[in-house]
């Protein structure tokens, strides 16, 4: 089985469900188990996939936009409010910066597109059928599957630590090897809230409140009425309204079915009509295609704050497309969910949301409906989440047949405890193909838009998904963009948007092309190269300075930036200094660096004393950025282990099931390393692992590490 995909299995698994009844499907799809990490094939090639995708420990600010609307963008952030934001300590760059940065890629990865929220509507009991599993014409599995076979390639054209700066080591241990999310459980993020705890998902229990609508709301229907009604609410036919007789006429019986319509279908109203004798409940739009997104005022009590705040635990899939998979099954739009930061897909996340006048029941529903995630500790507040509120991440992470002696792993944890690591940005930030993001956003810093088009667009080496190869090779040939957008099953991409922009405006006008791509993409190259001269400025200032304050070195009071004066020099730590990400509005060192600076913008025909751009969008002010990061409440053990298919921890979902905590021998024939450690905002976690490891994280090494184990 160890050569064999997750797609393989899920094909056959489909395969034979076909042969079953519709109704013994609709049970199958019901009776889905809950999340269990402990399913996952080990050692897979599969499980390194997704190891660019190890987040930051937070993106501040994220647009919600993955095939939804978005819930917040840089638009909505007023200009002082953002340019504070910018310049906090250890912050990346800008509000949206982060846009597509949880999947890595601009390229080949799903980016946020049109809405489509409930279009899909559920056939069956909340469920979706199997072809609303499918998006564009590829299943996850089948997806998976192919950047299986393209995996070899993926090693050999992804880019190194060396390629985007990253060079120093703060640590004096001598580095062991060990493999990172060989299993994605492997990797647990707990979000540390406003109030500093630490979110657990411990309690699946509603809240009681008489106001609350019984169980029956959720079965009242069948599934043909849910359909019509679907289809009225989102406008895909000519009827104004639909009438369900009522069979048992009971006022009873007609209470609950006005108050499954309204639970389910937001954007319906209801009334009761007499129509030759019998009784029918009337369902018609109240509020047009704006009632999606404001859900009804009158049904919710007043003395109930209006949001609905719960714990999210997730596997295996980030926050965005979370948020868009529940408000599918909720049918409303994505943007009455808040959340203060979005989480990695490939790790095991738990993370407080909030939605807005949703019931705590019918979110308690979903558990029953939705594998791979659980919904708990809920409670009703009056104000929502905001981005950026999160005080850090709480990290558990497991590193598999390490090579290190105990004396070694000791020496390692010590130096990541009491000095800690160099605050890169982290590999993901950059891309895996042969066109790294960062020149990308050097080309539109340069208003070169010819390159930029042809960056995005033109054949690479490296893995890739078939269609992006043919839609490339279409490109090269022809530079017809509807030819090349034919290729294109997953029109979300960049790529895909690119080329429907090139279509409507005309390759004359490329400015206005890539502006279909969604705001906060277009920044993230930018902050990517931002991203690419900050990690090489840094590597320059350790191996000039050390790791000692200096006179000329720059740290921060309040959000302001000022000199380390020599008088002044002992009064400061190497924990207190930052480091400007180039912009119009930021300071540099007094230093040798500073002409570093100037040196590499000018390589890069950027003038370092006027980088603001002929297009608002793309002027940037500038940020700083703590260049040490010593992690807090770190502890760590060393496991021996026999089998690599064992999980090595409990996660909450174990906890709340009652399962033991793993035992551990004495002896065994594997090592892991369990760590914990909590990071603040906007700081990634594979470069503290790096700093324990003395290991290259790319998944070029990366790859070559687990398939040699694997063998």
């Amino acid at each position: 089985m160890l050569g064999c995909s997750r797609g393989w299995f899920f094909r056959v698994v489909l395969s034979s469900a076909l042969l079953l009844r519709p109704e013994q499907r609709a049970c199958l799809l019901v009776a889905r188990p809950a999340p269990r990490a402990r399913s996952q094939a080990p050692g897979s090639l599969t499980c390194f996939l997704g190891y660019l995708k190890m987040e930051m420990t937070e993106m501040t600010s994220v647009s919600l936009k993955r095939g939804s609307v978005a819930i917040e963008d840089n638009d909505s952030v007023a200009p002082a409010e953002e340019a504070k934001r910018q310049k906090v300590s250890g912050c990346c760059p800008t509000t949206g910066q982060d846009g597509i940065e949880n999947s890595s890629l601009p390229s080949s990865e799903k980016v946020p597109g049109p809405p489509e929220t409930a279009e899909q509507g559920e056939k069956n009991s909340e469920v979706p059928s199997e072809e609303e599993e499918e998006e564009d014409g590829l299943s996850e599995e089948e997806e998976e599957e192919e950047e299986a076979e393209s995996f070899a390639d993926m090693m050999k054209h992804g880019l190194t630590e060396l390629d985007v700066g990253i060079t120093k080591f703060v640590s004096s241990h001598q580095g062991f090897s060990g493999i990172l999310k060989e299993r994605y459980s492997d990797f647990v993020v707990h979000e540390i809230g406003r109030d500093g705890r630490i979110s657990h998902l411990s309690d699946l229990s509603v809240p009681v409140d008489e106001e609350d609508p019984s169980e029956d709301v959720f079965t009242v229907l069948t599934a043909e009425e849910k359909q019509r009604l679907e289809e009225l609410q989102l406008f895909k036919n000519k009827e104004t309204s639909v009438a369900i007789e009522v069979i048992e006429d009971t006022k009873e019986k007609r209470t609950i079915i006005h108050q499954a319509i309204k639970s389910l279908f937001p954007g319906l109203e209801t009334k009761t009509e007499d129509r030759e004798g019998k009784k029918y409940i009337v369902a018609y739009h109240a509020a047009g295609k704006k009632a999606l997104a404001n859900p009804r005022k009158h049904s919710w009590p007043k003395s109930r704050g209006s949001y609905c705040h719960f714990v999210l635990y997730k596997e295996n899939k980030d926050t965005m497309d979370a948020i868009n998979l529940l408000s599918k099954y909720l049918r409303v739009k994505p943007n009455i969910f808040s959340y203060m930061g979005t989480k990695d897909k490939r790790a095991i996340t738990v993370q407080e949301i909030a939605v807005l006048k949703i019931t705590a029941q019918r979110l308690a529903h979903l558990n029953k409906c939705l594998m791979n995630f659980k919904l708990g500790n809920f409670s009703y507040q009056k104000n929502p989440l905001k981005l950026g509120e999160l005080q850090g991440n709480h990290f558990t992470v497991v590193l598999r047949n390490i090579t290190g002696t105990d004396n070694q792993v000791e020496q390692a944890m010590n130096s990541l405890k009491e000095i800690g690591f160099i605050n890169y940005y982290g590999m993901q930030r950059f891309g895996t193909t042969a066109v790294p993001t960062y020149q990308v956003g050097r080309a539109i810093l340069q208003n070169s838009w010819a390159e930029v088009m042809d960056l995005i667009l033109k054949p690479r080496s490296g893995a890739e998904k078939g269609y992006l190869v043919k839609c490339r090779e279409e490109w090269a040939k022809t530079k017809d963009p509807a030819a090349a957008l034919r290729k294109l099953p997953v029109k979300r991409c960049v790529e895909g948007q690119l080329l429907r922009g090139l279509s409507k405006y005309g390759m004359k006008n490329i400015v206005s092309a890539f502006g279909i791509i969604p705001r906060n993409n277009r920044l993230m190259y930018i902050h990517s190269y931002q991203s690419y001269v900050w990690n090489n400025m840094v590597s320059k200032r350790i191996d000039e300075y050390g790791l000692k304050p200096v006179p000329g070195d720059l740290v921060l009071k309040g959000a302001t930036a000022t000199f380390i004066e020599e008088d002044d020099v002992n009064n400061y730590s190497i924990h207190d200094v930052v480091m400007p990400l180039p912009g119009f509005d930021v300071i540099y060192p007094k230093h040798k660096i500073s002409e570093a600076y100037r040196e590499m913008l000018t390589a890069d025909n950027l003038d370092i004393d006027n980088m603001r751009h002929k297009i608002r969008d793309y002027s940037l002010s500038g940020a700083y950025r703590k260049i040490i990061i010593r992690p807090q409440n770190v502890s760590w053990e060393v496991v021996a282990y026999d089998d690599p298919k064992i999980p090595l921890f409990n996660t909450d979902v174990d906890n709340l099931e009652g399962r033991p905590p793993p035992v551990f021998a004495s002896e065994g024939k594997y090592r892991a390393l369990k760590m914990d450690f909590s990071l603040p905002p906007s700081t990634y976690a594979t470069m503290a692992i790096r700093e324990v490891l003395k290991m290259d994280t790319s998944i070029k090494n990366q790859t070559q590490l687990n398939t040699t184990w694997l063998r």
